[in-house]
């Protein structure tokens, strides 16, 4: 059978969606979304999946409805993962990865953990490392963890709610966990000191059909027929994907949402510094990919709202130089140890030009990112930043490269899930957008703001 439409649940930190992708065209043809809601009530803050897995039935009952699906996937965030007993239920809930509780134990924890250059993992703050984070609910909560049978990076916890069926994936345990060597392609000194193996499933790649929708699932979505479910995928290399499968290494990625993920594909990761938040991914493929990432979209939040702003203002913010320097979020990052100051106070500023500062500030932000990871060629934008010409425009001016914006959909995570289930017959080159090109005054702001920086 020849699979055409796919249904992905696919949970960011901020938000939750459910979407059809048609696979001939590659684009959502029908969107389901909700907030990602943090519980505080409980042992610690935890993830809301109940009211998450009531979501993706009805949505995938709704959207089924109208759009026969041919088959099922997933992508989640990274840093997560599902403790699961021997009935298949959780054993704790599953932690909020901006919890600083896992910080109480930072310095056994540091004891244990492997070097960079084995797991290629950099020191996080709260639970943004996955190894620590299970380690502070092993020592914390000893006698639910000592029921834990199963430890299932997030992807494959709701592969295994509709499915019945447990395993780990390489994309979902190399990224950031501590969890994965990848000098050995096994898993890390860590999981054998700590004794977790045995809880930890077998590794079945991203494109496995994992099995087939559960009878009650498949009654709950109103299948005619259960439905194949994919091992499933780590978000930022499920937004990869597409491009893996549309262009020839080496470029560099940007994905844009909660986070800004800065990929070089075909890169070498021996170069990457651990103190910037640098690290390597492992693809789809299961080749290493270094990677940068700082909380763009969460920055973006918090500081303004999407506007268009006159040539004008532009010209103003361009010609006074006026400026924010990094970081207005603190613990990661390429700068993750300053304190954002704007050259001019931001109570004298206008909201066009807070939008204005914002967009260059971001734009530089992801230059570095780029610049540590050792990016070539042309940079290709993805998600909601595609669409900020500003953002695109100072990218350009500050890495010297044209960069490439797709706007396929709001990103590209739902896509590359999908792609799972296609992913040997479906290599096309496919390009959406014009190139923006650098220009001389952006170029020179630019530089400044690298003064400033590093003076």
């Amino acid at each position: 059978m020849t699979i055409s439409k796919v249904g992905v649940i696919d949970i960011g930190k901020s938000n939750a969606k459910v979407a059809v992708v048609d696979l001939d065209t590659r684009t959502e043809i029908a969107v389901r979304k909700r907030p990602n809601m943090v519980r505080h009530g409980g042992k610690y803050p935890h993830f809301d999946v109940d009211g998450l897995w009531r979501f993706a039935l009805d949505s995938l009952r709704e959207l089924n409805a109208e759009f026969p699906l041919d088959a099922l996937s997933v992508t989640t965030h990274g840093a997560s993962a599902a403790l699961i007993d021997e009935e298949g239920f959780l054993a704790l809930p599953v932690l909020d990865y901006e919890f600083a509780g896992p910080d109480e134990l930072r310095v056994e924890y540091d004891r244990v953990r492997p070097a960079f250059t084995e797991s290629f993992t950099p020191r996080l703050p709260g639970g943004l490392n996955l190894g620590a984070q299970i380690f502070w609910q092993s020592r914390t909560f000893a006698d639910d963890f000592a029921r834990t049978r199963w430890i299932l990076p997030y992807p494959q916890y709701w592969s295994f709610r509709l499915t019945g069926v447990a395993a780990a994936e390489i994309t979902s345990l190399g990224c950031h966990t501590d969890l994965w060597d990848f000098s050995t392609d096994l898993y890390s000194s860590l999981v054998m000191k700590e004794g977790w193996l045995d809880r930890l499933p077998a590794v079945r790649p991203a494109s496995d059909v994992l099995g087939l929708t559960l009878p009650e699932v498949t009654e709950a979505i109103g299948l005619r027929r259960p439905l194949p479910v994919y091992s499933g995928i780590h978000d930022s290399n499920a937004s990869l994907l597409p491009h893996l499968l549309e262009r020839q290494p080496p470029f560099g990625l940007v994905s844009t949402g909660t986070w800004v993920v800065v990929a070089a594909p075909g890169g070498d990761i021996d170069h990457l510094d651990p103190r910037r938040d640098c690290l390597a991914n492992i693809d789809v493929f299961g080749r290493p990919v270094p990677s940068a990432r700082f909380m763009g979209g969460r920055e973006f939040e918090m500081l303004t709202t999407p506007r268009e702003p006159d040539e004008e203002t532009i010209e103003r913010v361009l010609g006074r130089r006026i400026m924010l320097s990094p970081s207005v979020v603190q613990g990661s990052g390429p700068f993750a140890d300053r304190q954002a100051q704007w050259t001019v106070p931001r109570e004298e500023l206008d909201d066009d030009e807070v939008y204005v500062v914002t967009s260059f500030y971001l734009a530089m932000m992801t230059a570095e990112c780029l610049r540590l990871t050792g990016a070539e060629n042309h940079t290709v934008v993805e998600g909601p930043f595609a669409g900020n010409p500003l953002y695109l425009r100072m990218l350009a001016s500050a890495t010297g490269r044209p960069v490439e914006p797709v706007k396929r959909s709001a990103t590209g995570t739902s896509i590359g899930a999908a792609l799972l289930a296609r992913m040997d017959k479906d290599r096309h080159e496919q390009r959406d957008a014009a190139l923006v090109q650098p220009d001389g005054r952006a170029a020179e702001y630019a530089a400044d703001w690298q003064e400033l920086v590093w003076s």
